[in-house]
């Protein structure tokens, strides 16, 4: 039993080193984890998809498909697991670890950064490397139909795929200024999509609680489902 344990914590501390948390909290996640998989090794996307505080979030399937995207523990693969182990699942939960009062800028940046691309890998669907109009199309459409925007008495899809367009033209007009009328547009890089969230303050609003675990401060709450 003490050897076993003893394992254990052995293990825990190699993933405070790669992931970021402190002990106390990875031991709350495993629990967390263990209540989603129920008590099994692994977990697949039917477990996150029963969780009631994701049934109307308008972007479910591309939060859920994060966790099981190979390009989102930081390793140059593309591709998708059918399921994932504790060690998968606490290193994405590290991309919503927010900075402390002990992270110095170099970090702060590097965090941010992980960030950027963990939410470009979300709209990236085919992983090429670029959001293209059809990707982006998707989500304008899901977060349209899922607001209430779209429906018999509302917006058809014709109108929400105009609202589409016209974003991506307007990100298209700021990234190739020198662009002509008639010039094709690939889509969004990753370059010009860091652009596009250069104001927004990320490193402490993006955070979860989803997993009734608050990455603000990385306390489980209790089960709900």
């Amino acid at each position: 039993m003490g050897a076993s344990e003893s394992r254990s914590e052995h293990q825990y501390h190699q993933l405070m080193e790669k992931t970021g948390f402190s002990l106390e909290q990875i031991k709350n996640l495993h629990i967390r984890f263990q209540h989603l998989s129920g008590n099994e090794e692994t977990i697949r996307r039917e477990n996150l998809d029963s969780i009631p505080a994701l049934a109307e979030n308008p972007i479910k399937k591309q939060i859920i498909d994060a966790f099981f995207d190979k390009r989102n523990q930081h390793e140059n693969e593309t591709g998708s697991f059918d399921q994932i182990g504790f060690e998968q699942f606490l290193m994405v939960m590290s991309h919503f670890r927010p900075p402390t009062l002990k992270t110095n800028e170099e970090e702060k940046m590097a965090m941010r950064k992980e960030k950027v691309r963990f939410l470009f890998n979300m709209h990236d669907t085919d992983s090429d490397g670029i959001i293209t109009l059809e990707e982006y199309r998707k989500v304008v459409m899901e977060l349209l139909s899922k607001s209430g925007a779209m429906g018999p008495d509302a917006m058809g899809p014709d109108t929400a795929r105009a609202i589409a367009d016209a974003a991506m033209l307007e990100v298209a007009s700021a990234s190739e200024p020198q662009m002509g009328p008639n010039d094709f547009y690939a889509g969004i890089t990753l370059e010009h999509f860091e652009q596009m969230l250069q104001r927004l303050e990320l490193e402490s609003r993006m955070y979860i609680r989803f997993l009734d675990v608050n990455t603000e401060t990385m306390h489980c709450g209790k089960a709900t489902m």
